[in-house]
């Protein structure tokens, strides 16, 4: 069980792109492959300071519980000790240490084209 405590960074690819996310509560769920991520945390909404980035990842999972993120699109979660700026950057994008395996398709049967 997590640490209530706990503030977990979330790092995963989704449609081309690379979101940061910031949650309390990360698990493998019961639903097969993906990973379950709960209690999403955004910058205070009394700061003065206003992030266009993170308001678009606020509007983007506004009204979400829980966030069900395939395994496979997962990079890395690391426990921090406090929340960061939430965001979203394009893949490859400078200053991005990223790499990204192939990604290789076999047809059902096993078998490889010749």
């Amino acid at each position: 069980m997590n640490n209530p405590k706990s503030i977990y960074k979330v790092i995963f690819l989704n449609q081309g792109r690379v979101y940061e996310l910031y949650a309390r509560s990360v698990f493998q769920g019961n639903m097969y492959g993906f990973v379950e991520v709960e209690e999403l945390i955004f910058g205070e909404k009394s700061s003065l300071l206003v992030n266009p980035a993170e308001e678009k990842l606020q509007g983007e999972f506004s009204g979400v519980r829980r966030t069900f993120i395939p395994l496979h699109s997962v990079i890395r979660i690391d426990e921090v000790e406090k929340e960061g700026v939430s965001k979203i950057r394009e893949k490859g994008e400078a200053g991005d240490n990223i790499a990204f395996l192939p990604n290789v398709s076999y047809p059902p049967s096993g078998k490889t084209k010749d």
